[in-house]
C-alpha cells in the first residue's frame, strides 16, 4: 500500500514538473530575482547578509529569501513541485534527498566545480545521486554531543572530566548508566541509584529526550549504535537493505528504552514526546542532560538561569565514541525558472565567501573549514565551548561518524518505523517484533 502511494506521488509530481515548465517554474522568480526557501529563523540575518554580497558582486540579480518553520517547510515544499510554483534554490535535507532525486525534482550540479576537498570530509559525497550526478552543494553540518547542567552534576559529584570520560555497554549500561542513575532524583530527594528510589515519582531524570527516534535517532540512541558497530543499511549510501532486525540494533534500543522502565530516562507520556523537548526539560530543572545537535548550541547555552556544559558521547562496545553527522545542502529545482542565476547563487552559498559570513554569525557550523573556523571563534566569543561538537570531526582514532541513512523510500521507512519504535518507548513492546517491521521496509525495495 505505502509502495503505490509513493508510485503514485510519482507520477503526479512527474506531471507537475511538465505543467510547471509550461507556467514558467518558480512563481515569483525572473529573470532578475532567485527565489531561495530555508527553514531556519536563527539563520535567516546570516543569509539575508550573503545575500546582500551575492547581489554586490552579481549586479542586476537580487535575492528574494523566505523562511518557512521546518515541520511546514517539507509539506509547502512538496506541494509547490505539484503545483509548478517550487523555488529556484531551496535547503535541502539528506534525508529528503533519496525521495527528491527517485522523484526526479533536483537540477544536477556538477558543472558547478565542487571539490570534496574543499569541505569537512564527507559532507559533498553525501550528495551525489545513484545515477552519479551531483544534486547538492555543501552547506553545514552538525554532531551531536551531551548538554548538561553543570550546578546538577556538581552536586551530584559528577566532574567535567567524569562526564566526559564515560562509557556504556548493552548489558549493565556501564559508567553512562551509573551516572545517568545518580542525577535521577525521585520527589523526596531519593537518587536513582539509592535504596528506596520511587521510579513512579520522579523530580529529576537523569536524560531527557526528545521522541523514540524513528527511523534515525539522531538525538536519542544513534551515539549509542554507533558506537556498537551498527549500521543503518547495506552499503554506507544508496543501500536496499535496511538492519533493524540486528541483534545488535535491538540490543541496544532495548537496553536504551529500558532506561525508562528504571525511572532514568523520562517515559514518553511524561517528558518523553517531541512537544517536549529536551533542551526545554533541562532549562526547566526536569532533567540533567540531554543529547541533542550542534545547531541547539545557542539555545541552552541562552536558557536563562541555567549553567550548561557540554560533554562527548560516551564509548561504546567498539571502543570507540560516536555521533551522525549531518550535512544539509542546497539544491536548485529542476523546474526553477531562473536556472542560470540559481547556479550563480548556489556557487556562491557553497564559497569561503558566504561560508565565512554564516560562520561569524555563530548559530552553525558552515561546511568549509574556513567557514567552520569563523563559527567556533564566534561561539568562543559568546562564551560556549564547541569541544564536543568539532572534535569527532577531526578525531578519527576516538571517534565514528555516520550519516542519515540515504535511500529511496525515506518517507515510507519512516511511517513504517515511528510507530514501531513508539510502542517500543512508550507501550513496552519487544525490541524483537522490528523484525516483522524490517521485513516490511525491506519489501518495499525488493519490488
Amino acid at each position: 500500500m505505502r509502495f503505490r502511494t509513493v508510485m503514485a506521488l510519482t507520477g503526479a509530481l512527474a506531471l507537475s514538473l511538465v505543467t510547471g515548465c509550461a507556467k514558467g517554474g518558480s512563481a515569483g522568480s525572473s529573470a532578475h530575482t532567485v527565489t531561495y526557501w530555508m527553514w531556519d529563523t536563527n539563520q535567516l540575518p546570516a543569509y539575508r547578509a550573503c545575500a546582500k554580497g551575492f547581489e554586490r558582486e552579481n549586479p542586476g540579480l537580487k535575492v528574494k529569501i523566505t523562511q518557512i518553520g521546518f515541520d511546514a517547510y517539507w509539506t509547502k515544499l512538496t506541494a509547490s513541485f505539484i503545483a509548478g510554483t517550487q523555488p529556484d534554490v531551496f535547503t535541502d535535507h539528506i534525508q529528503k534527498f533519496g525521495q527528491f532525486s527517485d522523484l526526479k525534482v533536483l537540477e544536477p550540479l556538477d558543472d558547478l566545480g565542487i571539490e570534496k576537498s574543499d569541505y569537512q570530509p564527507g559532507l559533498a559525497d553525501n550528495w551525489v545521486g545513484e545515477d552519479g550526478h551531483r544534486y547538492g552543494a555543501p552547506k553545514d553540518w552538525d554532531t551531536v554531543a551531551l548538554f548538561y547542567n553543570k550546578k546538577m552534576a556538581e552536586g551530584a559529584g559528577i566532574s567535567t572530566g567524569k562526564i566526559n570520560a564515560l562509557s556504556w555497554n548493552p548489558e549493565d549500561g556501564g559508567t553512562f548508566e551509573k551516572a545517568i542513575a545518580h542525577l535521577t532524583i525521585d520527589r523526596n530527594g531519593k537518587r536513582g541509584d539509592e535504596p528506596g528510589f520511587d521510579k513512579h515519582h520522579v523530580k529529576v531524570y537523569g536524560l531527557a529526550t526528545g521522541g523514540a527516534g524513528d527511523d534515525n535517532g539522531q538525538t536519542q540512541w544513534s551515539p549509542f549504535t554507533g558506537s556498537a558497530g551498527w549500521s543503518y543499511t547495506d552499503k554506507k549510501r544508496w543501500g536496499t537493505k535496511y538492519n533493524y532486525d540486528s541483534p545488535t540494533f535491538q540490543s541496544v534500543v532495548k537496553w536504551y528504552f529500558g532506561l525508562a522502565k528504571k525511572g532514568y530516562l523520562a517515559p514518553l507520556e511524561v517528558y518523553g514526546d517531541q512537544a517536549n523537548p529536551p533542551n526545554a526539560q533541562v532549562a526547566a530543572g526536569k532533567a540533567a542532560t540531554a543529547f541533542d545537535g550542534a545547531w541547539m548550541l545557542s539555545t541552552y547555552y541562552g536558557a536563562k538561569g541555567l549553567d550548561v556544559g557540554t560533554a562527548r558521547t560516551p564509548v561504546g562496545p567498539t571502543g570507540k565514541r560516536a555521533t551522525m553527522m549531518n550535512g544539509l545542502a542546497d539544491s536548485i529545482s529542476k523546474g526553477a525558472r531562473n536556472k542560470e542565476g540559481a547556479r550563480k547563487w548556489v556557487e556562491y552559498l557553497a564559497s569561503d565567501a558566504c561560508q565565512t559570513t554564516v560562520g561569524a554569525y555563530g548559530v552553525v557550523f558552515p561546511a568549509t573549514p574556513a567557514g567552520t573556523r569563523a563559527a567556533v571563534a564566534a561561539y568562543e566569543k559568546k562564551g560556549i565551548d564547541t569541544t564536543a561538537f568539532t572534535q569527532p570531526v577531526a578525531d578519527k582514532k576516538d571517534f565514528t561518524t555516520f550519516s542519515f541513512p540515504i535511500t529511496n523510500y525515506a518517507a515510507d521507512v519512516y511511517a513504517l518505523m515511528r510507530p514501531a519504535m513508539q510502542d517500543l518507548y512508550g507501550g513496552g513492546a519487544p525490541a524483537s517484533g522490528l523484525d516483522t517491521t524490517n521485513s516490511q521496509i525491506n519489501f518495499i525495495f525488493d519490488q
